[in-house]
């Protein structure tokens, strides 16, 4: 489904058409119908929230254990950045970045924008998790076991903070899908594909609001508040996983 401006149906009055038979939950002004647009738009959102998400994690993972595990000067300045960076409002990063690509993003794109703050919070709370185990004793008996800092890493530390990063990860992807709702909203979006984000910010333009047409914007409300609510209940079952006195506390 790609939205075109310039396609304006003559059935479709100022504020669209309300919720019918043929149309459960309406159409916008240009005769979009809009529950085809919530089909269509929400695993779009979703998508742009997992791509963002997974390289957030990724990068902030290597980094942690970079700067973590080997520490010295190395830690001094992934610390540096990083806590610069999250004394910077990241919207305000976004919408900078976003102003200046040139042309109309697709959701690829969006992702890779709202990536480029994803990466801050779970380098933080991660590298925290790589300092503490760094001190445990299993790790000391592997170092003085003559295993190199890799294997380490990858056989004995990693396995124990996968849930950890599982839940670090349900957590980029929530705040990377309200990002891209943000710049959506504010017309720095995939102008063409129906996302969460692109549909309010269409209502937006069409003064939805002020016409009365509720089904424009109330369904992607809807939709984005039980999105959230299903992502944040999978963020708590998996932090009580990676949390072994969250269980105890059960």
């Amino acid at each position: 489904m790609v939205y075109d401006t310039s396609l304006a149906s003559p059935l479709s009055g100022p504020a669209g058409r309300p919720p019918s038979i043929d149309h459960p939950l309406g159409t916008d002004q240009q005769g979009r119908d809009m529950l085809a647009a919530l089909i269509v738009g929400t695993p779009l959102t979703l998508r742009i929230g997992f791509i963002a998400g997974i390289i957030g994690i990724a990068i902030g993972t290597m980094l942690a254990f970079i700067s973590g595990y080997y520490r010295g000067p190395t830690d001094t300045v992934i610390r540096t950045i990083v806590d610069v960076g999250l004394t910077i409002p990241g919207f305000l990063i976004l919408i900078i970045i976003a102003i200046s690509i040139k042309g109309n993003m697709g959701v690829n794109q969006v992702a890779l924008v709202v990536a480029a703050t994803a990466w801050l919070w779970p380098a933080r709370s991660m590298r925290s998790q790589v300092l503490s185990m760094r001190q445990r004793t299993y790790v000391q008996v592997a170092q003085l076991s003559g295993m190199s800092g890799l294997e380490i890493i990858f056989r004995e530390m990693m396995p124990i903070l996968m849930p950890f990063i599982a839940a670090s990860l349900v957590g980029a992807i929530s705040a990377a899908v309200l990002a891209s709702i943000g710049l959506e909203a504010l017309g720095l979006g995939a102008m063409d594909q129906p996302t969460l984000g692109m549909t309010i910010y269409w209502a937006i333009y069409n003064s939805a609001l002020m016409h009365g047409s509720w089904w424009v914007w109330a369904p992607a409300i809807v939709v984005i508040l039980i999105l959230f609510l299903g992502l944040f209940l999978l963020s708590i079952g998996l932090d009580v996983v990676a949390n072994p006195r969250l269980r105890r506390n059960q």
